[in-house]
């Protein structure tokens, strides 16, 4: 199969069937085989009648109906597990996302080369001050962080190669940070293009201020977990070892001072209670350390790595 185009939705009864129209005539103007896989995260509008209307009509579009609202990146979870496509886009199902960029952006995972190809909506239609700036702001911190050099992170016009989705697990509020996922999981060919932006037609957005917080602090569990995960004794045991040192250092400092000059020695509490408490959170990020690479050592993911080609080896 040539293509799979998932689309997760929330509420979006009234864009679907444009949508699943638009898709059709663009594949079939292309030659593209090609199925549509709909994942409707627990709607309460009448989406999911639409969805199974929409299969009959047309069994290329299938559709997944969560029991309530988990969120975009269980919905695309639960897509990827299912998309056969040689090439996955992912597009969001307000129609602000345009179906004519899909044989491009197939082209270029295919002809370029590219693990992932993200859109980057360069001319928005969004408000100013509710969504332009903090998603600047929310790109600029992650572009510094990740070092990957997108625009738009969170663009959900994006392009995969079948074996990337296939690859990582995108939990929480990762579908910000795929590309970061798929770099940490070896895939470091990752592209850009810019896409149309189009004005939202029906209904309103179901995204507020709240996932700019979670998303940052997702940042930083993708960040941790992609360096440390299979090794986190080099991060808790670096750490423990300088406060347990630098501990230790103040207390002989204290001890030697206590011999040379006692009366002075007395007026050094401060030191001493920063020195003992320097030396317990040495010990306890130690052994929190032992304890992570205990936990690593018998999961099931311990000796699971990604081998991109064999020669001789079955």
């Amino acid at each position: 199969m040539d293509v799979s185009i998932v689309i997760p939705l929330l509420n979006e009864e009234e864009s679907l069937p444009e949508l699943a129209d638009w898709i059709h005539r663009v594949c079939d103007q292309n030659n593209l085989s090609y199925e549509v896989i709909m994942v409707d995260d627990g709607s309460t509008d009448n989406s999911w009648n639409v969805i199974e209307q929409l299969h009959k009509q047309n069994p290329k579009i299938k559709g997944i109906k969560f029991q309530r609202n988990y969120g975009k990146s269980a919905a695309l979870h639960v897509a990827f597990r299912a998309a056969k496509g040689d090439v996955v886009i992912t597009m969001d199902a307000d129609l602000q996302d345009s179906p004519d960029e899909i044989p491009e952006l197939r082209r270029m995972v295919l002809q370029d080369g590219y693990d992932i190809v993200s859109g980057w909506k360069k001319v928005r239609h969004d408000n100013v001050v509710t969504k332009n700036l903090p998603s600047k702001f929310f790109n600029a911190v992650t572009r510094k962080v990740s070092k990957i050099k997108l625009h738009d992170f969170n663009c959900g016009l994006k392009a995969y190669r079948n074996k990337v989705v296939k690859s990582i697990e995108v939990y929480g509020e990762m579908h910000r940070y795929i590309p970061v996922l798929a770099k940490w999981a070896g895939f470091r060919k990752i592209g850009e293009k810019v896409v149309e932006h189009r004005p939202r037609k029906y209904g309103i957005s179901k995204f507020g201020w709240s996932r700019f917080i979670n998303g940052f602090l997702d940042l930083v569990s993708i960040s941790f977990i992609g360096k440390f995960a299979k090794r986190p004794m080099q991060f808790f045991g670096l750490w423990g070892t300088i406060f347990f040192f630098a501990g230790l250092i103040i207390a002989i400092y204290l001890i030697i001072s206590k011999f040379l000059d006692p009366e002075v020695a007395l007026t050094n509490r401060p030191a001493f209670f920063l020195a003992l408490t320097s030396i317990i959170i040495g010990m306890q990020l130690f052994l929190a350390g032992y304890i992570s690479e205990l936990i690593a050592m018998y999961a099931p993911g311990r000796s699971s790595y990604l081998i991109e080609s064999k020669a001789g080896v079955d």
